[in-house]
């Protein structure tokens, strides 16, 4: 039997010690507040559950935000890289994403050195059972051996350990990811301080033994020659070391007819998951039943470390029986004689309805209570360690009685994120994209530091010395993006020669060297030649300029936009406002306003169910009552 004592009093609690609490510790802790992480188990800060690697499409965008907010995440990934590549490198820069494939063991551990020596901040293995309310403001919370925690802010960042249940074919274990200890109790604390939960799934491939597999009828991924940092604190000519592998296969009409003869045997289909899963990370048994008219689906072979012979099987996790999973993936080139190490498996966990959050993540109906990561419906390492920083800056800010800290739509992907979970409803497990993003030529990962650390640097997460090599980065590139507007070129055999290499039309009257730039074929680089006051300059400098220039039409067209967008978030909305007094609002959009509560004109026109009619009826309601009270 348990018993209460009062073990300690800090200022926050984080409960949770994955990619989300980990961002939210270190930013209170570094804040100067005393702060306490709950974890089930100390080995498991900062796990990779499932793919072995950081970033990738959108997801390099958050990481790069992380790290120009101060954030830990893209440091530690650049200390602990297998593999570097840049993504969509064909495409324009708006969706150039950095992925990296991570050693799993040792970015945990590294993360757990980072914890373990930062000041103020004091890692606990223990269960968190209830958190503690009076007068709906947090008090503390007490953990399973009885021990109470006062304290006076609590951030959630329990990840998919909530009532967490493993399963595949008719295996079902009432554990955590990896085998890990399930959290089983605090889910019913929540509910009883009326926090509205969702039963959500997300899913994992086998991991199995490199030295069962054929490599020779794969295709080799390398990673890029020239690495690009995730961390702006780091350099390229830093970053060189030796990078594995990566390797690339595909499923065929056998590996598919497997899948198809047992989905009986699914539990996805069997209905033993009632859980709701991820729309754009299916599994392999839902990709080849909702592609039916695809005969092959993509399999990376991704190390999993350097001290591990054990590869995760990318693009086919799974929750159908063992000697299936076997036979599916034995039918794959270079699989065919593949030896298990981990069977692939589904993961059940709680999570809550996020539209009970404030955009500073804080729940509305208690004062002090925070929340971040896959807790929120969201999935990926990513979208969880930018949560974990905002929701662990704002909680500091709320002991500090300051503003809550809200990156914009067109501040930040972090912005579009939090925004879309608290706004919009979420029925499945959140995923970032590029297209969410309305500004994304804006929001370049390329661009994060000039964003965003101005903000980090007044938040209190950024260094003088960090900021003052970004501003001299940020003075040398408007420098040189006006000087290259003012050079001139002729139309000498020089220029004409060097056009006519590069595969551009001779000129026919001088033109200055930004409109040469602007060319689909021109850039920066390529027309240094013609540039006989060029100086050298830092290549992240010469990339912001060439941007600055070539894309210069449509950057300003997206800030005009920006600028309307502004426009509609400054338009705040009273606290107390009564969405049931305002006639001619349609009943979905004043339920809609009335559960979600949105801050702002432009908040509540992203709701979904409120209609630009139900916009224009609010803020004709909003401009009468104001010149009434005149």
């Amino acid at each position: 039997m348990s018993y209460e004592y009062k073990a300690n009093t800090c200022d926050i609690v984080v409960i949770g010690a994955g990619h989300a609490g980990c961002e939210a510790a270190l930013a209170a802790a570094r804040l100067g507040m005393k702060t306490i992480i709950f974890t089930v188990s100390v080995d498991s800060i900062a796990l990779m559950p499932c793919n072995p690697n950081i970033g990738g499409s959108s997801k390099g965008h958050l990481v790069r935000e992380i790290d120009a907010l101060g954030g830990e995440m893209g440091k530690n990934i650049d200390k602990t890289f297998l593999q570097s590549k840049m993504l969509n490198c064909s495409k324009g820069p708006a969706v150039h994403s950095l992925r990296a494939q991570a050693d799993k063991r040792e970015y945990s551990q590294a993360m757990r050195q980072v914890l373990e020596n930062t000041e103020n901040l004091l890692i606990k293995q223990a269960e968190v059972v209830e958190l503690l309310v009076q007068d709906n403001m947090i008090t503390g919370v007490k953990t399973f051996s009885g021990a109470i925690y006062s304290c006076h802010a609590v951030i959630l960042c329990t990840g998919t350990y909530l009532r967490a249940r493993c399963i595949y074919g008719d295996v079902s274990t009432y554990t955590g990811p990896n085998g890990l200890m399930a959290a089983n109790y605090l889910s019913e604390s929540l509910k009883n301080l009326g926090i509205e939960m969702y039963r959500f799934k997300t899913g994992t491939p086998a991991r199995v033994d490199k030295r069962s597999i054929d490599f020779s009828k794969m295709e080799e991924q390398k990673g890029d020659e020239v690495i690009v940092p995730f961390s702006f604190t780091n350099y390229t000519e830093d970053m060189e070391k030796e990078q594995c592998s990566c390797w690339l296969t595909y499923t065929n009409e056998k590996t598919h007819e497997i899948i198809r003869n047992n989905l009986d045997r699914s539990p996805l289909y069997s209905g033993n998951i009632k859980g709701t899963g991820p729309r754009y990370c299916p599994s392999i048994e839902d990709k080849v039943v909702r592609f039916a008219d695809h005969n092959r689906h993509q399999v990376f072979i991704e190390p999993e470390g350097n001290g591990t012979n054990e590869m995760y099987l990318g693009g086919m996790s799974s929750s159908l029986p063992e000697d299936v999973q076997i036979a599916m993936y034995r039918s794959v080139p270079g699989l065919e004689q593949v030896e298990l190490v981990r069977p692939a498996y589904a993961i059940e966990y709680d999570c809550i309805n996020p539209n009970q959050l404030l955009p500073s993540l804080e729940f509305k109906a208690i004062s002090g209570l925070f929340s971040g990561g896959q807790f929120n419906g969201s999935s990926g390492y990513e979208e969880a360690a930018a949560q974990g920083l905002i929701a662990g800056i704002n909680a500091v800010r709320k002991l500090q009685g300051k503003e809550a800290i809200i990156i914009g739509r067109s501040q930040g992907y972090i912005g579009v994120l939090i925004d879309d979970l608290v706004t919009k409803k979420t029925t499945e497990p959140y995923r970032m994209m590029t297209s969410r993003a309305e500004y994304r030529l804006l929001l370049r990962q390329d661009n994060a530091d000039l964003r965003l650390t101005e903000l980090g640097y007044e938040i209190g997460l950024i260094s003088k010395e960090r900021y003052q090599s970004f501003l001299k980065k940020k003075e040398c590139i408007e420098k040189e993006t006006e000087r290259v507007r003012h050079v001139m070129v002729n139309t000498g055999e020089n220029v004409q020669s060097v056009l006519k290499e590069i595969g551009s039309t001779p000129l026919n009257s001088g033109a200055s060297l930004a409109e040469l730039i602007r060319r689909p074929e021109c850039n920066y680089e390529n027309l240094a030649r013609l540039d006989e006051m060029r100086q050298d300059l830092p290549k992240d400098v010469r990339e912001q300029v060439n941007i600055n220039i070539k894309y210069e039409g449509y950057i300003e067209k997206q800030m005009r936009q920006v600028t309307q967008h502004k426009k509609m978030e400054k338009k705040l909305l009273p606290k107390d406002l009564d969405y049931k007094k305002i006639p001619s609002l349609r009943t979905e959009a004043r339920q809609k306003l009335e559960q979600i509560r949105p801050i702002s004109i432009g908040q509540a026109s992203r709701i979904s169910g409120v209609s630009p009619a139900d916009i224009s009826m609010l803020l004709v309601y909003l401009e009468q009552k104001y010149r009434d009270k005149k």
